[in-house]
């Protein structure tokens, strides 16, 4: 059986039963080997503090699904932390902003951020697979 092309998946939403959901569907499409859950921004910002101490660690995500609206700490405020931490400069981690809606003002903000894209929920099967071919098709071949 060949590996996955992700090894750890990061999902972040205020809602469990959305993060249960796209859980499953992680699982069943088989292209990830740990799928991770945080409620919000500061829940996402604790595990890669603890999980990427080592970039090549199998905890530390190598895809985010980030909701833009949160209690706590929104999409937003997650990247601008993000940013500041040394993880940033060490491993590039794919994030995916996840929304009910483009709303125009919301993509131009992301633009300034390090998001490699943005897509309406709900995430599907045809989505994970756009996404694991744009930034996983490649690099998981070179691995």
């Amino acid at each position: 059986m060949s590996p996955t092309p992700i090894r750890c998946t990061l999902l972040v939403d205020d809602d469990p039963a959305t993060n249960y959901l796209n859980r499953k569907l992680l699982q069943r499409l088989a292209v990830t080997g740990q799928v991770r859950e945080a409620l919000n921004g500061q829940e996402a910002l604790h595990v890669l503090a603890t999980s990427c101490t080592d970039p090549v660690a199998p905890a530390c995500p190598d895809l985010i699904f980030l909701d833009v609206n949160m209690p706590v700490l929104n999409g937003f405020d997650f990247l601008a932390a993000y940013q500041q931490l040394p993880l940033a400069r060490q491993q590039a981690i794919v994030i995916i902003m996840l929304t009910t809606s483009l709303h125009p003002a919301d993509v131009a903000r992301a633009d300034a951020l390090p998001v490699a894209g943005f897509l309406t929920k709900p995430l599907t099967a045809e989505k994970i697979a756009q996404v694991v071919q744009e930034h996983f098709g490649r690099a998981n071949q070179e691995r």
